[in-house]
Parts: structure tokens; sequence; C-alpha cells
């Protein structure tokens, strides 16, 4: 009898303090471990002392850590196309399409040249400079070589895809130079891939946007940061026709306020790649381009701004903002907003036909691009 009623309590014991345990685990254990691992990876709270670790354990920081963590896994979704692009970048009998490894600029960046295929490869042909993302803090060329390809497809132009000193390697203004360097580089060397160095389009996307819409205007307005001479700064702006921006970002202070919102404002390498939070309105473009006076503001070349309305990395405001901007000022601006499209494919539906939403991005790409090149 003693037997019979003694293991069905020791059972409901030990299910009765292994519930509250799993779920001690599941709700807290794990956020918290996952975002205490973000933090000492990325970085704890800008605040001094101990303080740093209590604004770091704070729950809402914790959850809203863990769930940014939790919501990358969907990036897995793109291994068959990781696999893909990793065999197209290996594969020798594909260099008959691109010239990889060139170097450019002061501090000997790398770059890609694609050419599109099936064409007359004496001929020369336009040049798209494409500038990929990473929240300035990471990213390669080699990830975007069947965007390249089949941007070079698309357009009938010389794609050149480079990579900069993302932090902490370099700051912004790094990576500003790096890609006036590879502007420069295209006009005095891009004859040697019979490249027509006096029609240029810049596309970036998430912060490669920003730096094409930065470097743009900091051309245009001559600035010694770039350690370019002047003459030199006018003949690229000039050959610039346009720019498109795809979810950019182009406010640096709504952008850290959205991040903190998503609190994820100081594992985020953009402030630390601004060099602090009192340069965030020098590396803005809505901030820069209302320094330029009358007769450079004529110069600024049209922008194609697109934006996916489920992106929840860059909202959709920030382009919705700067093209509010850009017209109020007189400038030519086209805005897309494209629904049902996150951040991350507004650029991976670019490096193949089959994916999901190529023909719709490139569709709205290539009447920007022909705007462009009309007006040259």
């Amino acid at each position: 009898m003693n037997t019979n009623i003694y293991i069905p309590t020791m059972i409901g014991l030990k299910y009765h303090v292994s519930l509250p345990v799993a779920a001690g685990t599941l709700f807290v254990g794990i956020p918290y471990g996952i975002s205490l691992l973000a933090q000492w990876l990325y970085g704890w709270p800008n605040k001094p002392g101990y303080k740093k670790y209590i604004e770091g354990l704070k729950p809402r920081r914790i959850y809203c850590i863990s769930r940014a963590v939790l919501e990358m896994l969907k990036y897995l979704q793109y291994g068959r196309l990781y696999f893909q692009w990793k065999s197209w970048y290996k594969n020798v009998d594909n260099n008959k399409h691109c010239v990889k490894g060139i170097t450019y600029g002061r501090r000997g960046m790398k770059l890609d040249l694609y050419h599109s295929p099936g064409m007359d490869q004496y001929k020369r042909l336009p040049v798209v400079v494409f500038v990929y993302g990473g929240a300035w803090g990471s990213g390669e060329r080699s990830t975007y070589c069947l965007l390249a390809i089949q941007m070079a497809k698309e357009l009938n132009a010389t794609v050149v895809c480079p990579d900069y000193a993302t932090y902490p390697k370099g700051n912004v203004l790094n990576m500003v130079q790096d890609i006036s360097d590879c502007l420069l580089w295209v006009r005095e060397k891009g004859h040697l891939f019979n490249i027509d160095k006096d029609n240029i389009v810049l596309i970036g996307h998430s912060a490669g946007a920003h730096l094409c819409a930065l470097a743009t205007l900091f051309l245009l307005d001559g600035a010694k940061e770039l350690g370019i001479e002047a003459a030199k700064q006018t003949d690229i702006t000039s050959a610039i026709k346009g720019i498109v921006g795809l979810s950019g970002v182009y406010n640096i202070l709504d952008h850290y306020q959205h991040e903190k919102t998503r609190a994820v404002e100081y594992v985020s390498t953009m402030h630390k790649a601004m060099d602090g939070v009192d340069n965030f309105p020098y590396y803005s473009p809505t901030h820069a381009i209302k320094k330029l006076d009358e007769e450079k503001m004529k110069k600024v070349p049209p922008f194609g701004l697109l934006h996916g309305t489920n992106d929840i990395i860059v909202p959709l405001e920030s382009s919705v903002r700067f093209s509010e901007i850009l017209t109020s000022l007189s400038l030519k601006a086209s805005l897309y907003l494209l629904p049902k499209m996150d951040h991350t494919e507004i650029v991976t539906d670019l490096m193949a036909p089959d994916r999901h939403f190529y023909h719709s991005i490139y569709g709205c790409i290539k009447q920007e691009y022909c705007k462009f090149m009309r007006k040259s």
C-alpha cells in the first residue's frame, strides 16, 4: 500500500519541480545568456563603472537584444544562396566575366569588376559602383558576386564592387574616403577595363546607401577631409549621374533613436563607427545636403530611393524623410515603397532571377537607371 502511494507522489513532485525550472530556463536563463554574450562581444552600455551592468541587465534590454539575436536565425534560409555565391566566386571558369582583387586607394583596398556576359567586351559601358551594407562593421565584396553579375546583365553595365574599411579597421570618414578613392580609380584607371568613366551610377544597400550619399555630398562640397584635390573632386562629381539607395540610412540621429527603441544601440557598431554621438549630424546626408550652397546644390545628382515596407532594421521612414528633404530643396528624387519586403530581401533577391522579389526590385532600379542615362 505504501509503495503504491509513494511512487505517484515522487513522480508528481518530480514534474512539479521540473516545470518551474524549465520555464525559468526558457524565459529567463536563455534570454539572459544570449543578451549577456552579445553585450560581452559587442559592447556594454556606455555608463560609468558598475552602472553599465545595471543598464545592461534591465529586463527590457535583455528581452530586446535576445529578440534581435534570435531574429538573425532567419538568415539560415539563405544557406543555399550562400553556397551558390561561394561556389560561383571560387569557380575559375567565371573569371572570364570578372576581374578580382584589383588594388585601389590610399589604404590598398580591393575591388572586383564585373562585365556584362554576352556583351562586346570592347564596347565601353557605363559603370555601376555597388556599395554593400553591414552596419558599418561587416561585409566583403565576394558575398555580392551573384548580385554584381546579375546587375551587369540587367543594366548592361560594368559593375564595380569595392571593399572598404569597416569598423574597427576604420571609422565612417575612412569609409567615405575609400568610396571616394574607388570613384577616383574609375576616373583614372577605368579606361584600362573599357569603362565609360563619364557615366557612373552609385547603388548602395543600408549602410552602403548611406556611404554612397555621404561620399557624393562630401565630394560636391569639396571636403578637405577626403584628402583628394579639389579639381579631382569636381571631376568625379561631374561623372556621377545618379544614386540608388536600397533601404538606406540617411539621418544617423533618427536611426540611433530607432536602435534605442530596439535596445540595440550599444551592441550596434554604428555609434562607434561614427566616433560618438556628437558626430551624428556631420555624418548624416540629411544634414550634409543642407550645407551646400546654391551652386553646389544644382550639381546634386538625382536619387532613387527603394525601401521595403516590412523592414524593421531600417524603418521605411528613413527613405521617406530623405525623399521629402530632397523634394523640398527642389532636387530630383523618386521613392519606391515595396510591399512585404524586408531589409535583407531587397538585396539578396537581386542575386538570382528565381528569387521572389527579383523582377520587382530590378524593375524599379532599371526605371531609375534609364532616367540617369537619359540625363547624361
